[in-house]
């Protein structure tokens, strides 16, 4: 493996950790007693977008695009 490619294996599993990371906290925020409108939840949604978003760009850079 070279170091390009442990580059990206490595901000693949980053960014699905981080979409984790976001689920988590939504489904914590959600089978809470809180509001709908919590840090939780917010942080939840970024963290997701976050990891989508990486995974996106490693997409169009492994294109070539």
């Amino acid at each position: 493996m070279t170091g390009r490619q442990a580059h990206r294996a490595g901000t693949v599993v980053l960014s699905l950790m981080m979409g984790a990371i976001g689920v988590a906290l939504i489904v914590q925020a959600l089978s809470g007693h809180g509001s709908i409108v919590s840090p939780r939840l917010l942080l939840g949604v970024l963290f997701i977008a976050a990891g989508g978003g990486r995974l996106y760009l490693e997409a169009r850079r492994a294109k070539g695009t």
